[in-house]
């Protein structure tokens, strides 16, 4: 009996695992970093990178669309962490035409690639190089919506026959209510 019950333990935090989705799933097998191909971009051309973060830009060229992103460290299934730190920026070069309504900024990408060039444009009044990566798979991320009030369980009160007279909990003693005394 105790087999089965490991069993279906083991069962339960395997189905819990996540993977990546399989157009990002192909993990290269140097990790680079966006500071590290910034810092020198001539060594890593033609380099395989899965990197990921928060759209800032859509551009639309006649061939291509280029997508400007703040980096982000990814997870283990591949999603970007939604985090106030930045690795840098890079563009991912989508070939063809890439809707800026879907591509919307503020949205997550995840993009798997090589690196293809170095560009300098400006961010602001600042000369910013931006690594190239030409996409050969991406995935955009869902919006999860911002958590203001967490979605508690129904409170204690609920189950309790007595809900008002001894609020707030927890009280070193449980009173008794009026009508049992």
């Amino acid at each position: 009996m105790k087999y089965l019950w490991f069993f279906l333990i083991l069962m339960m935090f395997v189905g819990c695992a996540s993977k990546p989705p399989l157009s990002i799933s192909k993990v290269p097998s140097v990790n680079l970093t966006v500071a590290e191909v910034q810092a020198n971009p001539v060594l890593f051309i033609n380099s395989e990178v899965r990197w990921g973060g928060m759209i800032t830009q859509v551009e639309n060229k006649a061939s291509q669309t280029w997508i400007e992103v703040i980096s982000r460290e990814l997870g283990r299934n591949g999603k970007p962490r939604q985090q106030d730190s930045s690795g840098g920026r890079f563009i991912a070069s989508l070939a063809g035409f890439a809707d800026p309504a879907v591509y919307e900024v503020g949205h997550l990408l995840t993009v798997v690639g090589t690196i293809e060039q170095q560009v300098t444009r400006p961010i602001g009044e600042y000369q910013y190089t931006f690594p190239v990566v030409a996409v050969t798979g991406s995935y955009m991320w869902m919006i999860e919506p911002e958590i203001l009030f967490p979605d508690y369980p129904p409170s204690w009160r609920y189950y309790d026959p007595w809900p008002y007279y001894y609020y707030p909990y927890p009280y070193p003693f449980r009173p008794i209510h009026p009508r049992h005394r």
